[in-house]
């Protein structure tokens, strides 16, 4: 395994695990600040940005379609991210997203979701170097 795999799946691993905690420990503020952030308009062009960035940066330097389940998750959190930030810099602040995903309503499996990702990618990265 390479170490830029090793690397990548240790930080989007870790940055998945206490971000999908931290925001269900604080459920309401969490579903008011998304909410409040899906309507401003700056603050989805300024989001899509970053996201775009990451997203191509992980594209670009770790592009990996083979080699086991951890490069290839790292490659397509790259492609997602990627695609988030396109989406963002698309999006309407009024297209209602949030309503047609039911965000509220799904939060805490949308949390699940991040937490299992960066859990397992969390205990790769750092299986693989003792390895």
């Amino acid at each position: 395994m390479s170490s830029r795999t090793t690397y990548l799946s240790r930080l989007i691993g870790l940055y998945c695990v206490l971000i999908s905690l931290s925001m269900a420990a604080h459920k309401e503020a969490t579903v008011m600040a998304v909410n409040a952030y899906m309507h401003d308009a700056p603050a989805l062009l300024l989001a899509g940005l970053i996201a775009l960035v990451a997203g191509l940066a992980i594209v670009l330097g770790h592009n990996v379609w083979s080699g086991g389940a951890l490069p290839v998750l790292v490659t397509l959190t790259g492609w997602i991210a990627l695609s988030k930030g396109l989406m963002l810099l698309l999006l309407s602040p009024t297209a209602g997203f949030l309503e047609a995903i039911r965000y509220e309503q799904f939060f805490y499996l949308y949390m699940a979701i991040t937490l299992a990702l960066g859990a397992y990618l969390t205990y790769g990265g750092f299986r693989s170097a003792s390895r």
